[in-house]
């Protein structure tokens, strides 16, 4: 079943960038859903400065089968990993959000606060805003900080939790720090276990199983702790933390944040009561406020969904990004009356169900501390084709249609055919995993045959669920059957003389259509157009030639993609192929 999951969860991702489109983008694109009530948009906006994109995942008010949960890299408050890697580990949901909090590079350590579950990791830094949920599902953005005690025989203020020691007081380590304490030369540590979450605003208390002495690292046990103290503090937690007996602690939010029950770190404060912040005050430089950069950030509008957008930067011609205050001003834009910003730079990015949805300005996807993610716990049907084309040519034969279940459901399928028949329809009790619904017109035909099975038109694959504890979902995916264009064929490797050579491009039409054939450079850019007179063609193999030059008769060179477009009764659908162009001084062969 594991293997399963993770295969339709790839198929899901490359159904993903399809259906979301990850090409140029238009000045408004329109938002596509990701699951009920929560959509994904990318547009462009353009500016005196350049062109900017915007990525924006949109969500209800928090609560119910959609939450809006933090992520924590390798479950460990040190160390980073991939957004994407994070959102594959989640098992009782899918997930779509950005990155979160700053981290250092060298250990990965958070710069703020982490908590999920009403359970704290790691404190929040008093210099900074923090953003909480809170259980009414409104974000509370402010600066907050936590006093920390632990009492054997008095109560003694306490470093803040899973961090260094600050001087005069101990440290506390619970397993979010790693499998051991650090080493602390001459320190004496108290084992806890077991050790109850750390909640805040909360008295606690946990047996000492161990008293060890000497500085070295020492294991933190599952569902334990281990408190760590040297000098003074180390004979007071030997003197006070005997073995058998309990030690109590406390973390206190000041000011008091009521009813928060998860929250990240970031920073700074962008929008308050609907209007941008200028000038939050907090413990940020000028180089990471005021250059044009990537920029991530999560904010909540009047009537209470959350938007967490992502904003590409330092990619001349494509998205120069903003400013921190610019970043506040577009928030507004989107309707946020409270905001706050995330980690910058490289570390922007933005993901669904474990796919990149961005173009990270480092080229590549950068590891991160934290993230901040709605989850979805309902029925999930990751998003076919939009068009598929049952003809046996290997491209989009089948929609790979199937579903997801989070908890033990009463599921009913039903796959609906053009002319209204339901070639699927079960109803069945089923447990957590992934399930596959085979598709009834999927192609065995070789070249150029086609499967009449399965029948041109709009299909709809609705999965409906009831879970253990009541909760009801369901989940609608369209797509369209067309098997008009197919089989294209394109030469990968050419070498092109100045004056052209002839490149044979060939295809398939089963029915009529219009054809267009362009070539695109690897920007997206189209180099040659109009290879094709757009004019009906009749059904069967087609062929069309390029010269294998550039708009002008202008000589090119690099990697190329060929696009050939067919609109046909049924719509319009687009098959693409790469190429390689090498220029040579003499026409060859």
């Amino acid at each position: 079943m594991g293997r399963l999951r993770t295969s339709m969860r790839l198929l899901a991702a490359a159904a993903c960038l399809a259906v979301l489109g990850l090409q140029p983008p238009a000045a408004n694109a329109a938002s596509t859903e990701l699951w009920p009530g929560v959509t994904y948009s990318r547009t462009v906006q353009f500016t005196s400065h350049g062109p900017v994109v915007l990525h924006v995942v949109s969500g209800p008010r928090p609560g119910g089968l959609t939450t809006l949960d933090p992520l924590l890299s390798n479950e460990s408050v040190l160390g980073r990993e991939t957004l994407t890697s994070m959102e594959r580990r989640v098992t009782d949901g899918v997930t779509a959000g950005v990155n979160a909090d700053f981290s250092r590079f060298d250990n990965g350590k958070l710069s703020g606060i982490f908590m999920r579950n009403s359970a704290l990791a790691f404190g929040p830094n008093a210099k900074r805003s923090s953003v909480g949920v809170r259980t009414d599902g409104l974000l509370d953005v402010r600066r907050v900080a936590v006093r920390a005690t632990w009492t054997g025989a008095t109560a003694r203020p306490l470093s803040p939790l899973n961090d260094a020691p600050v001087a005069g007081r101990a440290a506390l380590y619970t397993g979010e720090y790693g499998p051991a304490t650090p080493a602390i030369r001459g320190a004496t540590a108290a084992v806890l276990f077991p050790f109850p979450v750390v909640t805040p605003d909360v008295d606690l208390r946990a047996p000492v199983v161990e008293v060890v002495t000497g500085g070295a690292a020492v294991p933190i046990p599952p569902g334990g702790a281990v408190l760590v103290g040297a000098g003074a503090l180390g004979a007071a937690i030997a003197a006070e933390a005997q073995v058998g007996a309990p030690v109590g602690f406390r973390f206190d939010f000041v000011p008091n944040w009521a009813y928060v029950v998860a929250a990240v770190g970031g920073g700074p404060e962008l929008v308050r009561g609907g209007a941008a912040v200028a000038g939050a005050d907090e413990w940020f430089t000028p180089l990471q406020l005021v250059p044009r950069a990537p920029r991530s950030a999560v904010g909540q509008l009047r009537n209470g969904r959350v938007i967490l957008v992502a904003v590409d930067g330092r990619q001349p011609g494509y998205s120069t990004g903003l400013t921190n205050a610019e970043l506040a001003r577009a928030m507004v834009r989107l309707g946020a009356v409270r905001a706050m910003a995330f980690d910058s730079g490289g570390s922007t990015t933005v993901a669904f169900d474990g796919a990149l949805l961005n173009r990270p300005s480092d080229g590549r996807e950068r590891p991160i501390g934290s993230a901040l993610v709605f989850r979805y716990a309902g029925v999930f049907v990751p998003p076919p084709p939009a068009r598929v084309s049952p003809n046996g040519d290997g491209v989009d034969d089948t929609p790979n249609l199937g579903y997801r279940l989070y908890r033990p459901s009463s599921v009913t399928v039903t796959l609906r055919a053009p002319d209204g028949s339901t070639p699927v329809s079960t109803t069945d009790l089923q447990p957590p995993g992934a399930y596959p619904v085979p598709f009834p017109g999927a192609a065995e035909a070789g070249a150029a045959g086609v499967n009449a099975t399965a029948a041109a038109g709009s299909w709809a694959f609705d999965v409906k669920a009831i879970d253990d504890i009541g909760q009801s979902s369901a989940m609608t995916r369209t797509f369209v059957v067309d098997d008009t264009l197919g089989f294209l064929q394109v030469p990968k490797l050419r070498a092109v003389p100045p004056q052209g050579r002839e490149i044979p491009i060939a295809f398939t039409l089963a029915r009529s259509a219009r054809v267009t054939v362009t070539v695109l450079d690897q920007a997206g850019r189209v180099v040659r157009g109009a290879l094709a007179v757009p004019a009906a063609r009749d059904a069967g193999r087609q062929q069309v030639t390029w010269d294998g030059l550039g708009a002008n008769g202008h000589a090119i060179e690099g990697r190329f993609t060929v696009q050939v477009a067919a609109t046909s009764s049924l719509g319009r659908s687009v098959l693409s192929s790469a190429i390689t162009i090498r220029k040579t001084s003499a026409p060859r062969g």
